[in-house]
């Protein structure tokens, strides 16, 4: 060892160490060797992983189990959007809302520019699931009126149309009329006239006008025709039974509503209602059921899964 100084002794000795560390600790010497940015980015990656695991667990029912990577993933990385997006829609699905705008709230603070739009309507989604229609309009119009800035007429009038969707089946029917007039018109006049009819039929239907109800699901029937587009015609029944449903005429509101998306939680709430309101405990309580297996979160899971919840807890 003549000649070799002692800091270069050293030095070898610490490679050495770092190379052949035995099994036992071998993990935790080989963390301490990497520089400060891979670690990060290691813990980045894992918790972006587990952030993976939960959403499905989440699509399974499984909120609890998903909420427990979440917190893992949190663990990881503090400032994770994806996972503080994730915990507040599984707690918004499990009805503990004040806990999931906590989440959705530091969601926003941390989402990338590309995210800031889907985070702040999550959290308006949030406040729809107990029909807090003002609360869900203060975000939804921050995405409204960034999306006419830029300007993507389009997109905003998707998010007029959610919104007055939201305000509509949260009782404020006026609010709702005002949000369906911002729903500029699509470059199909037939299939804009379609929507429109729509809406002025459900919001005639919420406000007990029979005859104007039936008079715009006729305007809707014959936009239909013209628009010519099979996609829609699924929506045509379930406006027929919404105007039903609020008719007072649930066999009908049955009858139509079954021939509409029966994997839209909203038309199955209705038709649980509708056969409530016949007498039929056991076919209303199947419906109800049905609602509670669907984990989406969106406008209409957030009528209906409150509802659902409330339903079986009482039966």
């Amino acid at each position: 060892m003549t000649g070799v100084s002692t800091g270069a002794i050293i030095a070898r000795m610490k490679i050495f160490h770092c190379a052949f560390s035995i099994p036992a600790v071998g993990c935790f010497l080989v963390a301490a060797c990497m520089p400060p940015v891979a670690n990060a980015q290691a813990s980045l990656t894992e918790a972006q992983s587990l952030v993976k695991q939960g959403q499905k667990l989440n699509s399974e029912g499984k909120q609890d189990d998903a909420l427990k990577l979440y917190q893992q993933a949190l663990g990881k990385s503090p400032d994770l959007y994806e996972a503080h997006l994730e915990s507040g829609i599984a707690l918004d699905l499990k009805g503990d809302y004040s806990a999931a705008r906590e989440h959705l709230r530091k969601a926003i603070e941390v989402a990338p520019p590309d995210q800031k739009n889907r985070a702040l309507r999550v959290l308006a989604v949030s406040y729809a699931f107990e029909s807090n229609a003002t609360e869900a309009e203060h975000y939804e119009k921050q995405v409204f009126d960034a999306l006419l800035a830029k300007p993507d007429y389009e997109a905003a009038a998707g998010v007029a149309n959610e919104l007055a969707r939201i305000k509509l089946e949260s009782g404020d029917i006026d609010g709702a009329a005002a949000w369906y007039k911002s729903d500029m018109k699509d470059t199909d006049k037939s299939l804009w006239m379609f929507r429109w009819a729509h809406a002025q039929a459900r919001i005639a239907a919420r406000r007990g006008q029979k005859e104007e109800a039936q008079k715009q699901v006729a305007a809707a029937k014959a936009a239909l025709d013209k628009a010519n587009n099979p996609d829609q015609a699924i929506f045509l029944p379930y406006l027929t039974g919404y105007v039903a449903f609020y008719a007072g005429d649930y066999p009908s509101a049955i009858v139509d509503l079954g021939k509409a998306n029966q994997d839209d939680p909203f038309i199955l709430m209705l038709i649980a209602e509708s056969y409530e309101k016949t007498g039929d405990a056991a076919r209303a309580k199947q419906y109800y059921s049905k609602v509670i297996l669907i984990n989406g979160h969106g406008p209409t899971n957030a009528f209906a899964r409150p509802v659902a919840r409330k339903k079986l807890a009482g039966s």
